[in-house]
């Protein structure tokens, strides 16, 4: 039976498969790659205290998670093909209230992100840092 995400290291190991999905992923690895190449540790502990933060109410992530995606050149597929691989993880790891939250926020932030991102590449503009 599954459990639900309850912990910091249940946190880790979702994100730790989600990512290494992402890196094997034909559509949307080699975008990932080539912004983070060198630098996975870090996106992974800054991940971490993401999850952390929205999942667990334990307050360990601070900034804006918006503008360093704002620039990507990714579209509706990439976002589809982003959700379906962290779904698919959760859905294979936990079972419960926080499971089912941590898609229902992806599916907002994945969202909001795609809605910006157009905006900003329509107005041929980026947001303020």
């Amino acid at each position: 039976m599954k459990k639900d995400i309850e912990s910091i290291e249940d946190i880790r190991v979702l994100v730790d498969t989600f990512y290494g999905r992402v890196q094997r992923n034909d559509l949307i690895g080699p975008i990932f790659e080539s912004k983070l190449a060198g630098r996975w540790p870090e996106h992974l502990e800054k991940m971490y205290r993401f999850w952390q933060t929205i999942l667990l109410d334990e307050y360990s992530y601070s900034g804006r998670p918006f503008p360093p995606h704002s620039q990507l050149p990714v579209n509706q597929e990439h976002f589809d093909t982003w959700k379906y691989l962290f779904n698919s993880t959760v859905d294979e790891l936990y079972k419960g209230k926080l499971a089912e939250e941590a898609k229902w926020r992806a599916e907002r932030m994945a969202t909001m992100f795609l809605s910006k991102i157009e905006y900003f590449r329509d107005v041929g503009s980026k947001p303020l840092m």
